[in-house]
């Protein structure tokens, strides 16, 4: 579903075609969404928000939760290089997939499928909790840092079903983080990946400052 079939096949495909019409029916898509939901707003505003949802990160995290990293063709290079992760390559496959649809069956399948995962999305942009995505910041972190990925384990869950809790830990090589807590496993999974990516990062922060600190003046 990327742009390129590996170059070792002795051949070249892309979806760029794909990716410049999902691009288009998806903004139209978008703006209809926007247009309904936001009554008060004027066209300046509407414009900035429509920019932030179908931005990079927002699609590579839909196509993340899609596992559409799953299904990418990649050249050895690129594979090699953690290219299933990389955002601008899962945003472009979001983008392939829309116009694929948009072509196998219209403009209204196109319609309820971006209504369903981009609409959360929208949620998101509003409230200002888009850049809050501590699953795909702790998944391009542990594959650029340790090449692997986190993995996620339900350890408890109470409560009926109306108003149940759980609790999950996240592992990334040896070290456990977490428990996070949610109403629901996304949620859960959330509040632990925000716990191991806050404690990485900082790790990493002080890292880079003790090898600053310690490194040799110029000219020594």
């Amino acid at each position: 579903m990327h742009r390129s079939v590996s170059n070792e096949s002795g051949h070249r495909e892309n979806n760029e075609r794909l990716e410049f019409l999902g691009d288009a029916v998806l903004g139209a898509v978008t703006a209809a969404l926007l247009y309904k939901e936001l009554t008060g707003k004027p066209e300046g505003e509407l414009a900035k928000i429509k920019s932030v949802v179908v931005s990079e990160n927002i699609l590579a995290g839909v196509a993340r939760e899609l596992q559409i990293d799953g299904l990418l063709l990649l050249g050895k290079g690129e594979e090699l290089s953690g290219g299933r992760q990389k955002s601008a390559i899962l945003a472009d496959a979001m983008e392939a997939l829309i116009g694929a649809l948009y072509l196998d069956s219209g403009y209204k399948a196109v319609f309820a499928f971006v209504s369903r995962w981009m609409g959360p999305e929208i949620d998101r942009v509003l409230d200002n909790r888009h850049h809050q995505d501590y699953k795909s910041l702790l998944q391009e972190f542990t594959q650029r840092m340790y090449r692997n990925y986190p993995v996620y384990h339900l350890i408890k869950r109470s409560g009926p079903d109306h108003n149940r809790l759980f609790w999950i830990e996240v592992r990334i090589n040896d070290k456990t983080f977490g428990p996070g807590m949610g109403k629901n496993k996304k949620s859960a999974e959330q509040e632990a990946a925000r716990m191991a990516y806050e404690h990485l990062a900082k790790d990493e922060l002080e890292a880079g400052k003790a090898g600053e600190r310690y490194a040799p003046e110029e000219g020594q």
